[in-house]
């Protein structure tokens, strides 16, 4: 059985999501949040709330077993993307691209 949760707009870009989900793809729960605890970037903490609560759903509403569970998937998506302007030289300007991620953990019980 496999239990998945999302979060979305995310203020982070996917670029950087991936890079911290690539370290915990296929790790047990645990081992999985103390790489989070310890990873110095800053998509850690909000994949960490992710996992934290996807954890959590699957023991009270689904009775997993929390030492059995393992990141079985997780992978993120663009959100929407913001437009910004910067003013530059002789009244012109630049477009900034503030982008959004959708992040979605699964995780499962070892067989």
């Amino acid at each position: 059985m496999e239990t998945r949760s999302t979060q979305k707009h995310i203020r982070i870009s996917p670029r950087k999501v991936k890079i911290v989900l690539d370290l915990i793809r296929g790790k047990d729960v645990d081992t999985a949040m103390g790489i989070l605890k310890n990873t110095p970037k800053a998509a850690s903490p909000e994949i960490l709330k992710l996992l934290t609560k996807v954890t959590a759903d699957a023991e009270n509403n689904f009775s997993m077993n929390r030492d059995n569970l393992y990141v079985s998937e997780c992978f993120v998506g663009p959100g929407m993307t913001l437009k910004r302007l910067m003013p530059r030289a002789k009244g012109s300007a630049d477009r900034i691209l503030k982008r959004t991620s959708h992040i979605t953990i699964a995780v499962a019980e070892k067989e």
